[in-house]
């Protein structure tokens, strides 16, 4: 198993995050004042930069309403189909 953040999954898992933000119709300052985190925080998890911990997921789930169990299953979907 990679480790990398640049695997093909830790960029489907990205790009979902994304698409669920743009979904909510926040932006990346919108979004990181809900989470009371500077706007960086929120580029650097989208670009790559960082990761996330399982933790801070659920906290982006819960800002973003989404289901975190959907949203596993989902990305676990892309996975095996790869």
């Amino acid at each position: 198993m990679s480790k990398s953040v640049f695997s093909d999954e830790y960029n489907q898992f990205r790009k979902m995050l994304i698409d669920a933000r743009k979904v909510a119709n926040l932006t990346q300052a919108e979004l990181s004042a809900k989470l009371k985190r500077p706007q960086s925080y929120v580029s650097k998890y989208e670009r790559g930069e960082r990761r996330l911990d399982v933790i801070e997921f659920l906290e982006l789930a819960q800002v973003l309403e989404i289901d975190p169990l959907t949203f596993i299953e989902n990305l676990l979907t892309y996975t095996k189909g790869r």
